[in-house]
């Protein structure tokens, strides 16, 4: 089915995109974008076109869409920006990528892009005997920046005790399962819902769950990590952090990887309880995945070789179709996605 709206596309010499029409205020909204119809373009000299396959939705594009962050905020009426993977159709002299070839970049919600691979990001090739969507979620930015955030960042240790929050989320459950089953720590996560809870647990082999629906988050932190917390992962920030600061240990590590919680507010939270960072001689970071670029190869080296010993369990969040692309991006927002948030186009 999805053969034949491409080949409709391209009898029509249409790209379809989705442009930014609006910055949000507070939640996200499908009036912030609006979808339209361009031709496919043609690569210029020293460019490939790509048909874009699938889209990866982060929950940084929020930030992208409102402001400038670490990278410019897109400019309205632009294509929405977002991580995809693609294949090369066609060169324009250029010796770097081949027809054929799967790639992955920035190129955002649209068919189809002519690029010349370089830019904010780059264009790298997809390894081959790897899935496109894989190349998204636990070869992508999620895997990559769960990888970092353990390792370097949470510096975990073998007994202690780790807390992630958004567990069973894209970066949050791979985070977990390295803490857990590659650095021997005591893990528990924190999701929205039961059956999250139950994943997470039955699965991905967390050694427990807290169920911020339902549950007193900071009761069964206390219940759950009677001996303190000594690595926190943040996907949240907002009432979460600060329940967890209040429960760290000696020289604990708090790693700053997303605020989600407050994403979709002009009103910020800041952690009220960051005195016991002092107390507790313990240090709270926030990183990039970008940072580590250069490391790429060396984190999908480990995450392969983990996945291939059945150490790590994926779970992904798919749709279909590009019209689709708001009402999965929004999902990030409202708790809906289980697992990293894809869209195969």
């Amino acid at each position: 089915m999805q053969e034949v709206v491409h080949n409709d596309v391209m009898k029509r010499n249409v790209n379809r995109q989705w442009l930014l029409n609006s910055r949000p205020e507070g939640m996200v909204s499908e009036n912030n974008f609006r979808l339209a119809e361009s031709d496919i373009p043609k690569p210029k000299m020293g460019e490939v076109l790509v048909r874009v396959l699938w889209l990866s939705f982060d929950p940084t594009q929020r930030g992208w869409m409102a402001r400038d962050t670490y990278v410019p905020k897109i400019p309205l009426g632009e294509v929405m920006r977002s991580f995809a993977v693609g294949e090369v159709i066609e060169s324009n002299n250029n010796p770097d990528y081949n027809v054929g070839e799967l790639v992955t970049g920035l190129f955002g919600w649209q068919d189809y892009i002519a690029t010349d691979g370089k830019g904010m990001t780059g264009m790298r090739k997809v390894p081959k005997g790897i899935p496109p969507n894989l190349a998204l979620s636990l070869f992508g930015i999620t895997g990559l920046s769960a990888y970092f955030g353990v390792n370097d960042i949470g510096q975990c240790k073998s007994g202690e005790t780790f807390v992630v929050s958004a567990a069973a989320g894209a970066v949050g459950s791979i985070a977990g399962q390295v803490a857990k089953k590659i650095k021997g720590c005591r893990t528990i996560g924190i999701a929205g819902g039961k059956a999250k809870c139950d994943w997470i647990v039955k699965e991905a082999g967390f050694d427990g769950a807290i169920d911020y629906h339902s549950e007193d988050v900071g009761k069964r932190l206390s219940e759950l990590c009677p001996q303190g917390i000594d690595v926190y992962f943040d996907n949240v920030g907002g009432p979460i952090l600060d329940m967890v600061l209040e429960r760290i240990n000696l020289h604990a590590r708090i790693v700053l990887c997303g605020s989600i919680s407050r994403y979709n507010t002009n009103v910020p939270f800041g952690p009220s309880n960051y005195f016991n960072l002092t107390a507790r001689r313990a240090r709270m970071e926030g990183f990039l995945v970008l940072d580590y670029a250069q490391r790429y190869p060396e984190a999908v080296q480990a995450l392969a070789k983990w996945l291939a010993e059945d150490k790590l369990k994926q779970k992904e969040d798919i749709e279909t179709g590009l019209e689709n692309a708001p009402k999965a991006f929004m999902k990030l927002f409202k708790g809906e996605n289980f697992g990293k948030q894809l869209l195969k186009i």
